[in-house]
């Protein structure tokens, strides 16, 4: 059930991180911590902005869909 909310807030990022040539892996959630961890792709995998695009965008979204996630890391 998680892992299908957390799947569907990702939805809900990719159209932008897709505009800007890059995308979005959802690799695993911790279901004790509940950490999300992801891998961001294409353009986003290399951007110096990616940290502030995990947190700021990422992050906020996820949090706001699916309130039990306690955070989200990128690998």
């Amino acid at each position: 059930m998680l892992k299908e909310k957390v799947l569907k807030a990702l939805e809900k990022v990719r159209p932008s991180l897709q505009m800007d040539g890059g995308d979005i892996e959802l690799i695993s959630i911790n279901e004790k911590t509940k950490v999300v961890t992801v891998r961001l792709q294409g353009s986003c995998s290399g951007c110096p902005m990616s940290a502030m695009t995990l947190k700021h965008s990422v992050e906020k979204t996820i949090k706001e869909e699916v309130p039990e996630v306690t955070a989200v890391e990128a690998i």
